[in-house]
C-alpha cells in the first residue's frame, strides 16, 4: 500500500535544521515495515539525512557550503532574484531534493546519530512544501 500526505513547513531562517519530528507529527501511524521517502518541493532548499546530536554539525555545514558556493560571484548570471538565489540552486542540487528511510517496527530505523534535515538555503526562503510517501 502507497500512502502520501503533503507537509507545509513554516519558514526557517537559512541554515540547516533537524525537521524530523516535524515531519513525523504530520503523518499517520508508520507500518510495521517499508520505506518512507521524503521530497521537497523546491529547488533552492534540500533534504539530507544527518548528525542529530552536536548542534555546532549544523553550523559546520552552512559555514561550508557557503565557503563553496559563495555569493556574489562575478560568474554567475541568474541574479534577478537576489544574490542567494542562484548559490541557493547549486546548493540544493549538491544535497537533493529528496531521501529514503527504511520502515522497522512502526519507526523510522535511522541510526542512533541520524536525522532529517531541512537545507534552506536562501535568506529568506518562506513556506516549504513536502511530500511524504509511505511504501507498505
Amino acid at each position: 500500500m502507497i500512502k502520501q500526505t503533503e507537509i507545509k513547513l513554516l519558514p526557517y531562517p537559512r541554515g540547516f535544521h533537524l525537521i524530523t519530528n516535524v515531519v513525523l507529527r504530520q503523518l499517520e501511524r508508520l507500518p510495521s515495515a517499508g520505506i518512507f521517502h521524503l521530497f521537497i518541493k523546491h529547488t533552492s532548499a534540500g533534504l539530507a539525512v544527518n548528525e542529530n546530536a552536536d548542534p555546532s554539525v549544523l553550523q559546520d555545514f552552512e559555514n561550508v557550503f557557503n565557503y563553496l558556493v559563495p555569493e556574489n560571484q562575478p560568474y554567475l548570471t541568474h541574479t534577478i532574484e537576489g544574490p542567494d538565489d542562484m548559490p541557493a540552486h547549486i546548493k540544493a542540487a549538491l544535497v537533493g531534493a529528496s531521501i529514503s528511510i527504511p520502515i522497522t517496527a512502526g519507526a523510522l530505523n535511522l541510526g542512533s546519530w541520524q536525522g532529517i534535515y531541512l537545507c534552506e538555503f536562501r535568506n529568506q526562503g518562506g513556506q516549504r512544501n513536502l511530500v511524504a510517501t509511505v511504501y507498505s
